[in-house]
């Protein structure tokens, strides 16, 4: 490893393992987090993704191997200064229903030397500013979220931890939500979410790591799963009105066309079939009016993963 990589790296495992009883919820876990990367923890309820925040913020220890944040082991006392430079957002939030949400923002707060002003600023930036002096125990679930989600950006931080984050908001407010975290990517935060809803994370993740009953599937930007998984690309070729079955049958019987109707046919080819068959496409002139590339989304590259192994 370069001394520049080293020196940007905020997270890393080494050969981690996790017991509880024994159930081994995490087995030989190795991966390293840069700075300023949006890391995505996938998989099923059980695969261990809440198991590996929690050892990333120091709530537990591995049973054996080795996790770094920031330089420290997490779970040491010596560590307790750098939480200041964390933020976690948990699955279910529980706050104190007699107090305000103003009160709560300001107790977390002090627990991390923030202001007040950055308490209102950050209400009225999820949203809240006009039930700050509401109690709590009046909050819907999303209202519940987006004070986590305030009291997670408390003092800026340079890690964010969202365990799924988005539970309980409607779309717009779930849209809402993500605009704040790409924000704070753009300042410098290194982000790790644990997410189910794969079609809000797709297009923001430096990187993913899918994981499996404790194991890592495997792990990558979205070109880079596309890559191990070798799905099969889907194209969508647009033609004039009436002409589909007419310039399908010019493709000839080697292609494999999905479906044809009115005003187009779908087709699908390997990674390596790809750029032949668009040439050929090309070469079919006027008949062609517009030709759409769709690549596997992240939840068919989730389910071949799942899958992998299993026949």
């Amino acid at each position: 490893m370069s001394k520049s990589v080293a020196e940007n790296k905020v997270i890393s495992f080494h050969n981690v393992y996790k017991t509880y009883a024994n159930e081994t919820v995490l087995r030989d876990i190795n991966f390293n987090v840069q700075s300023g990367e949006c890391i995505v923890l996938v998989g099923h309820n059980g695969a261990g993704k809440t198991s590996l925040m929690k050892l990333m913020l120091g709530l537990t220890r591995p049973t054996s191997g080795q996790v770094e944040v920031l330089g420290r082991n997490p779970a040491f006392s010596a560590a307790v200064a750098q939480r200041l430079a964390l933020g976690y957002l948990p699955e279910s939030v529980a706050f104190y229903e007699a107090m305000t949400g103003r009160e709560v923002l300001m107790f977390y707060a002090r627990l991390k030397g923030s202001s007040i002003s950055e308490c209102e600023n950050l209400l009225e930036l999820v949203g809240l500013g006009d039930a700050a002096k509401r109690r709590v125990g009046t909050y819907s679930k999303g209202m519940r979220q987006r004070l986590g989600l305030a009291q997670a950006m408390l003092g800026n931080p340079q890690l964010l931890f969202l365990d799924e984050p988005t539970t309980g908001l409607d779309p717009i407010l779930r849209q809402h939500f993500y605009e704040l975290i790409d924000e704070l990517q753009k300042d410098g935060a290194t982000s790790i979410i644990s997410s189910h809803s794969l079609h809000e994370v797709e297009a923001r993740a430096s990187r993913f790591v899918i994981l499996k009953s404790g194991v890592i599937v495997t792990m990558g930007s979205l070109d880079e799963l596309y890559q191990q998984a070798t799905l099969p690309v889907r194209l969508k070729v647009s033609v004039a009105e009436g002409q589909a079955s007419r310039v399908a049958d010019r493709m000839g019987s080697a292609v494999n066309i999905l479906y044809v109707n009115n005003e187009s046919f779908h087709l699908t080819c390997l990674s390596s079939e790809k750029m032949p068959l668009i040439r050929h496409i090309s070469s079919l002139g006027e008949d062609v009016q517009d030709m759409q590339i769709m690549p596997p989304r992240l939840d068919e590259l989730y389910t071949y993963f799942m899958r992998a192994g299993e026949e």
